[in-house]
């Protein structure tokens, strides 16, 4: 029924097999595309894309062949003409601390299932408020509001809090690697050296000017010599902020992950995560989950003085985050620091080469995101995570 598309995929670079076309046959005989235009698309991709690299060449195709054919978008049109009108944005948002703490509590899931839900039971557009799909107020579904998790619908980004656009068919040049930018952020780090001779090796390194030495002063039998090799003895302890609207930058941070990790001369390396803030615990992944849990007063305590510190994040979340007591770290000591303000001036006591990175500009938007920011900036010398910023950010940290 539909060998045509098979050859159009073909046509346009996409190597589906006759293996994979029959089974794709075989799932819409067993009803796994759920009978809906929808679920084959999605079944589609599954079985005949081999890489996210491919993904906008099928969409492409899929919807070159499938055109004529109506579907049931995620949302509504008569619903994203609501909230797409600039001329009601008016002053709705208010920031609502008790509300904002709720919203940090719902999974993705059960927002997901809500707007589902509010969407079946919401019959004329709303302005601000925490309940309906509207613009502005503390409400997890729309645009231009204030809640620090949830779904955008309609309108511009602005906060980059959402974790998902409903409804966005965003094409995009999906690449295969990062070679590019991984290479210039390589290049740029090997600013960061202090090379020593120092090192309990072999000489196992051609020494030239000894060598032309004894060579001329045994008339000119030649006398090879060796010696010990120059290492860079930077450490380094890299803190890298995941999460939230840290999710918007996760490219740009993976080309930095991947240069300081394939780099290969430091003397050592160690990274952790954290979310907003180094609270009472990092953690060894970016999930963050408890298993990969390290307290924060371990680092302090056992990592040196002579690590150079980077930290990358973009510095932005609700002034409660940085200032109020609100930790990760659910028994932690008594006398540790009760915010996140305060661990991040204990890393500025104890290590002397320290640097804060961040992928985003300072916000022009709303006294709550700017304050955190410019907290931050005045604790740590700051350095946008571009190649020039990332150059002068080693310059600072071999300073005195």
């Amino acid at each position: 029924m539909f060998e045509d598309f098979l050859y159009l995929l073909r046509r346009n670079g996409l190597k589906v097999s006759l293996t994979e076309w029959m089974a794709l046959m075989e799932a819409m005989d067993k009803g796994l595309h759920g009978s809906s235009f929808t679920g084959f698309y999605h079944l589609c991709r599954c079985l005949l894309v081999k890489s996210e690299a491919d993904f906008d060449r099928f969409d492409r195709c899929f919807l070159e062949y499938f055109k004529d054919v109506p579907f049931q978008q995620e949302v509504s049109q008569e619903l994203l003409d609501w909230l797409n009108r600039p001329d009601v944005l008016q002053d709705y948002a208010n920031w609502d601390e008790e509300q904002a703490l709720k919203n940090m509590g719902l999974s993705e899931e059960e927002i997901e299932r809500m707007l589902k839900e509010r969407m079946q039971e919401q019959k004329e557009e709303h302005n601000g408020g925490n309940y309906w799909v509207g613009t502005h107020g503390m409400s997890t579904f729309g645009n231009s509001g204030l809640s620090p998790k949830g779904i955008r619908v309609g309108g511009q980004s602005m906060y980059k809090r959402a974790f998902r656009v409903a409804g966005e068919r965003k094409f995009r040049d999906f690449r295969r690697d990062n070679t590019l930018d991984t290479r210039q952020f390589q290049v740029a780090l090997r600013h960061l050296r202090q090379f020593s001779g120092l090192v309990d090796l072999p000489p196992t390194e051609f020494d030239v000017d000894n060598t032309i030495k004894d060579t001329a002063d045994s008339g000119g039998m030649l006398k090879v010599r060796y010696k010990r090799p120059r290492e860079n003895t930077v450490k380094v302890l890299l803190l890298m902020d995941s999460g939230g609207s840290m999710d918007y930058y996760a490219q740009l941070c993976s080309a930095l992950f991947q240069a300081v990790s394939k780099v290969g001369h430091f003397k050592d390396l160690k990274v952790y995560y954290f979310h907003n803030c180094p609270y009472g615990r990092v953690f060894t992944s970016p999930t963050m989950l408890s298993e990969y849990g390290q307290p924060t007063q371990w680092i302090l305590d056992n990592i040196s003085s002579e690590y150079k510190v980077i930290f990358v994040g973009d510095a932005q979340m609700a002034p409660y985050e940085l200032m109020g007591d609100y930790s990760y770290s659910p028994n932690r000591d008594p006398n540790a620091p009760k915010s996140g303000l305060e661990w991040l001036h204990r890393f500025r006591g104890k290590y002397p080469n320290v640097i804060w990175l961040n992928p985003s500009r300072r916000p022009t938007w709303g006294q709550y995101w700017t304050q955190t920011y410019d907290t931050i900036e005045r604790i740590f010398p700051m350095f946008p995570l571009t190649v020039e910023g990332l150059e002068d950010g080693m310059k600072k940290l071999l300073s005195r």
